[in-house]
């Protein structure tokens, strides 16, 4: 049977509101708002088609900058002593997102009909991440909500911190290296082919390096339709397949081996790592529980498979500072810092230490690695273009010296 869609009427709380719902038929419609607490007053079908089509551009996904704004707004309003209905329709309209609208208004929806925060928010898993699923099922649980929903906050915001160093890092050297990319490209189509023509009247034989030159253009005149369409096959299967965990059990290994770039990868995600365990921690989330939550934050497949060997002996026993001092990947400060933590009582404020030195590291390498970039950027981009212009003013040279 089609679906259609019907825009409905209805009583709750004693007040009435207003939306819309897909289903067979008004029935069956009307069937599914009673069964969720609410009393349908009027339901009609209503048409896609034509104007009346709802039109959604660029709002089908949800940025972390916007999850994290809501959830510092929901921690302020439960904070000033808003109930969390109350909390959570609020930002709802005040989100800038169409797509975390919708997502928000249907959490206020399970959440007036009975359900817990936690597993409202636990329906849209691909905008809320398992670890502040596991927290605020931990503040819940605790009837400490408003502080968890604090600490998330300030999770989040570091991530997204820590997130633009990182891009501010790699804006410029991309930008560099596709200009340089786009000029080659441009030489080789256009310039080329003008020095061509007045070569093929001169009747003389080509140096090498005009003649590659040459050669070089004629394939990419000839080949650059089919190149493009690798090149665009590529990045959807890049776009559609790079998060699967065969692709990233080959390549996440390579980038923290990477010259330059690997280091900075990995502080990254021992500062992700560090953060979200004791962020954790200080909310009461189980360390075994927290392990086994925390992995897939690093971002990294090598670092990932290291807190699963952790968790795993933590599990039968070991203490956690010995079992991360077992993985040289997470390195000897970072298991002596947990140690000393564990020891102290103190896990959470340590491992927090251990973010912000990390942090501190990445801004500093972030800086040290574009002061570095840019000039061996020029310096590329200037040897490629003038390795062309010679080789194009090479047969010139040779004929005037000739004429001498």
């Amino acid at each position: 049977m089609a679906t259609k869609t019907f825009e409905y009427t209805v009583i709750v709380a004693g007040s009435t509101r207003t939306g819309k719902v897909d289903g067979p038929d008004t029935q069956s419609v009307a069937r599914h708002l009673r069964e969720g607490g609410m009393t349908p007053i009027d339901i009609h079908e209503v048409s896609n088609t034509g104007l009346n089509r709802e039109i959604n551009l660029g709002g089908n996904t949800v940025r972390p900058k916007d999850v994290a704004v809501c959830i510092r707004q929901l921690a302020t309003m439960v904070s000033a002593g808003l109930s969390l209905l109350q909390s959570l329709s609020a930002i709802s309209e005040q989100a800038s997102s169409p797509a975390l609208q919708k997502v928000l208004r249907e959490v206020a929806g399970d959440v007036e009909t009975g359900s817990t925060l936690g597993d409202a928010l636990s329906k849209h898993s691909k905008v809320f991440s398992p670890v502040v699923l596991a927290m605020i099922r931990s503040g819940e649980s605790g009837g400490y909500l408003d502080a968890v929903l604090t600490s998330v906050a300030d999770q989040l915001e570091s991530e997204l911190k820590l997130r633009r160093a990182v891009k501010s890092a790699m804006v410029y050297p991309t930008v560099v290296l596709i200009f340089a990319v786009v000029v080659v490209i441009a030489m080789l189509l256009f310039i080329v082919p003008v020095f061509e023509g007045i070569f093929a009247d001169l009747g003389k034989e080509l140096p090498l390096p005009t003649q590659i030159l040459v050669s070089l253009s004629q394939f990419l005149k000839y080949a650059g339709g089919p190149l493009l369409v690798l090149v665009l096959l590529g990045l959807w299967w890049w776009r559609n397949h790079h998060n699967d965990l065969a692709v990233r059990e080959k390549l996440d290994p390579l980038k923290l081996k990477a010259p330059i770039m690997g280091g900075l990868m990995q502080k990254v995600a021992l500062a992700r790592l560090s953060r979200s365990i004791a962020t954790m921690s200080r909310v009461g989330v189980p360390i075994v529980q927290t392990l086994g939550i925390v992995g897939e934050t690093a971002g990294n497949v090598v670092i990932t498979q290291a807190v699963d060997r952790v968790k795993e002996k933590v599990v039968t026993g070991s203490a956690l500072g010995k079992a991360i001092s077992e993985e040289p990947i997470f390195g000897p400060m970072i298991s002596r810092m947990v140690a000393v933590g564990e020891d102290a009582g103190a896990l959470d404020t340590m491992l927090e230490k251990v973010a912000e030195f990390y942090d501190d590291e990445v801004e500093a390498a972030t800086a040290s690695i574009t002061s570095i970039i840019e000039p061996v950027l020029i310096v590329m981009v200037g040897s490629i273009v003038g390795a062309i212009l010679i080789s194009l003013y090479l047969p010139i040279f040779q004929l005037s010296t000739s004429v001498e």
